[in-house]
């Protein structure tokens, strides 16, 4: 058996090491193709690199390579990556931010198209799926995400952080070389954020309102699948007075909603089950802890 999760774990080490390197393969040629040529400024780590590399290039007259400043920028965020989220998870994550410098370094640049509508959107899609990589096999393409991470884990909004950042970068960059580039910007990063939202939805959380005549079974699954626990509210049905019903209340994370409805229709197939979507939650919620 311990062989068995020996083998296991190195299979999922293995493939997040080689889903990690592909994505910082994405992110280099994304940079190199898509946002140099349409003078882009992503958000977080790698817009503040570029912003810092366009000021020295025009007001100083030196290039300086991506590496060097990505990694200082990156030194603190990953101080808390270690300290506070998860060795493994961090150091994977610095895989992902010195491989994606070299090869944004290295490899020559190919223009695709000059389109700056078509680059926006193609861009950020491109950049959404390469950091949905990156957080599907538990590391981060560096930056605010550890802090936003962080935060998230102490049950605070993560996204404010980054907003904050992102808006200074692109106020920073329309008051120097112009607003039309940080408007395009703006649309580049609305799209890498709806596509990592559509892909990656660890920290989003599902409410579960289920109508059952079989309460306590229902919150023994969800406990047992989720490790999320559930509240009972005994009433009746409006239209069919003499049957008693329970309705099992329950928040959970969103990448587990599906398996769990499928257990309480197997459970009790006339359960009744409403889902939406929470907006934000104060209070104890177990949280799938990073390695």
């Amino acid at each position: 058996m311990d062989v068995n999760i020996k083998e296991n774990h190195y299979r999922w080490m293995s493939l997040r090491l080689i889903v990690v390197t592909f994505a910082s393969v994405v992110f280099a040629i994304n940079i190199k193709s898509f946002v140099r040529t349409g003078g882009i400024l992503p958000g977080g780590a790698t817009g503040l690199t570029l912003l810092f590399q366009e000021i020295a290039d025009r007001f100083v007259g030196i290039k300086v390579p991506y590496t060097p400043i990505n990694v200082a920028i990156n030194l603190v965020p990953v101080y808390i990556g270690f300290k506070f989220i998860g060795k493994k998870f961090t150091s994977l994550s610095c895989i992902a931010i010195v491989l994606t410098g070299i090869l944004a370094d290295l490899i020559p640049g190919y223009v695709i198209t000059n389109d700056i509508i078509l680059i926006s959107i193609f861009g950020g899609i491109i950049n959404g799926v390469a950091v949905s990589l990156c957080l599907l096999m538990d590391a981060t393409s560096g930056g605010i995400d550890f802090i936003a991470i962080y935060l998230y884990k102490k049950g605070a909004d993560g996204f404010n952080v980054a907003l904050y950042v992102n808006a200074c970068i692109l106020i920073t960059a329309g008051a120097l070389f112009g607003w039309e580039r940080a408007l395009y910007s703006i649309v580049f990063q609305y799209v890498s954020t709806t596509v990592i939202h559509v892909l990656y939805r660890k920290y989003q959380q599902t409410t579960l309102f289920i109508v059952t005549q079989f309460p306590d079974e229902i919150s023994a699954l969800i406990y047992d699948m989720t490790n999320h626990g559930s509240t009972i509210i005994y009433g009746r049905g409006a239209h069919e007075e003499e049957k008693e019903k329970s309705v099992v209340y329950s928040v959970i994370s969103a990448t587990q909603v599906t398996k769990a409805i499928n257990a309480i229709k197997i459970r009790d197939p006339e359960a009744f089950v409403n889902v939406f979507k929470s907006e934000r939650i104060s209070g104890k919620f177990y949280r799938i802890p990073e390695d």
